[in-house]
Formats: C-alpha cells, structure tokens, sequence
C-alpha cells in the first residue's frame, strides 16, 4: 500500500506582532484524497501555496519536510530563514562550514560547487539536497520552493504557519547549544543582517499597531452587540430558525 501523508503537518499560528510570540495554535488538516477504484489513495487536493515561518524551525528538519511535500507538488514559501536554527555550537559551525568551503573544482572553481552565504540561499540549498534535482521531477519541485530573509510584501499580510516536528522546541533538549543562520552567514561575508533586522523592527510594530485596532473594534461590536441584545426579539428569531 502506498504510504499515506502525514494528518497534522502545518500548524497555523497566530502571533502577536509587537512581541513575536505565539498566542494561540490551531491544527490544519492535511487536504482531503479521493480513493479510487483499487481502493489506493488517488488524486490529492493541495492548497494554493503554503506560507512557513521559518522562525526557531531546525534547518535538517523544515528542509525535510518542505522537499517531500514539494515532491508531493504542494507550492511553498518559508520567510525569516534567517532565523532558522542549526544545531550546535557556533565555533562547530563554522568549523564545518569553513571544511565546506574547501569544496571546490581544482582546475575550475566558477563551475562549482557555489557557496552560498545568505541565510535564505543556505535554506534552500539544504532542501535542494533532499530533492533529486537533476531530474525533470526534481526541477519542477524545487520551482515550486521560494525562501526570504524577513517577510516581504505581500506575505507580511498572509497567514504563515509552522512545522511541529521541526520546531527547536520539539526537536533539542534545553541546555542545547545551537546556531541560527543569520549568526553564521554573518561570520562569512553576508552583510545585510542589521537591515534586515531593521526591516523586521518596522514590520512587527505597525503589525502591533493594526492589531491593537483590530482588538478594540472587536471589543466595541461586543459592547454593541450586547446593548441591542432584546429578549423578545431573540425569541422570535430563534422561531424562524435564526
């Protein structure tokens, strides 16, 4: 039998801009399949595109993730890649990375392999590797793949979700050292890291203040809602099925 997709991959999250943090989190099914005749799994519904915050996610494991479902033709878009986390020290990291570095065609080196140093070329370098990219099946996934450093419009106004099982807080024990990407890419060359975070500052305010407006106005419907309350009138709606 053909192996089924995971129920429960991407969790919809919604956050208070000002702070950054989570207030609450709520399940997203996977899309529905329709069986066919021979009782297997058939045609699978996908959503237009799928927004992934890729704040405090594990490189290895959001890389996984994202290359199946991309295989599966699902469209994806992962923003703030520079905050994404790698396991380990700094000083283990760059070791590793500086041995990357090495890599190189002796006789060559324009034709490969590229070292890239932004954060969001890191990310979708990894998830390149998880794909079988010299194939036709292969570039037509990783087409389907697109990383941000930050969140750029018009995804700053969209509705980003995250992967459970790719979470730091999922995957290391605390006490665990670890490294995120916009640290690393600046230890070699990439220089936008202040700009970005600057970017970051603008967005998250004016995003506190329209919920800030977003939350009287709902308190002021409730209070509204609650004077024009009439019992009789509740009454008779209930009768017309309202």
């Amino acid at each position: 039998s053909r192996s089924t997709r995971p129920p429960y991959i991407f969790i919809a999250i919604t956050s208070l801009a000002a702070t950054g943090r989570a207030l609450s989190l709520f399940s997203q099914p996977a899309p529905p399949r329709t069986a066919g005749d021979d009782g297997r799994s058939g045609t699978m519904v996908f959503e237009d595109m799928v927004l992934v915050d890729g704040r405090t996610h594990m490189l290895g494991r959001l890389a996984s993730t994202a290359a199946k479902e991309l295989l599966s033709g699902q469209k994806l878009v992962i923003v703030r890649c520079e905050q994404v986390v790698v396991s380990g020290s700094l000083v283990r990291n760059k070791v590793k990375f500086t041995q990357f570095l090495k890599k190189r065609t002796n006789t060559n080196p324009k034709k490969g392999p590229v070292h890239y140093r932004s954060p969001a070329r890191m990310v979708w370098r990894t998830i390149r590797g998880m794909l079988p990219h010299k194939t036709a099946r292969g570039q037509l996934a990783l087409g389907r793949l697109q990383c941000f450093e930050g969140v750029p419009p018009p995804y700053d106004k969209m509705k980003k979700l995250v992967v459970p099982a790719a979470l730091k807080v999922t995957c290391l024990k605390p006490g665990r050292r670890c490294t995120v990407l916009s640290r690393l890419a600046s230890e070699f060359g990439w220089g936008h890291a202040d700009l970005i975070e600057r970017m970051e500052a603008k967005r998250i305010a004016k995003s506190g203040e329209f919920y800030a407006e977003k939350k009287a106005a709902a308190a002021k419907k409730a209070k509204a809602t609650a004077a024009a309350a009439d019992p009789k009138v509740d009454k008779k709606l209930a009768e017309f099925g309202y």
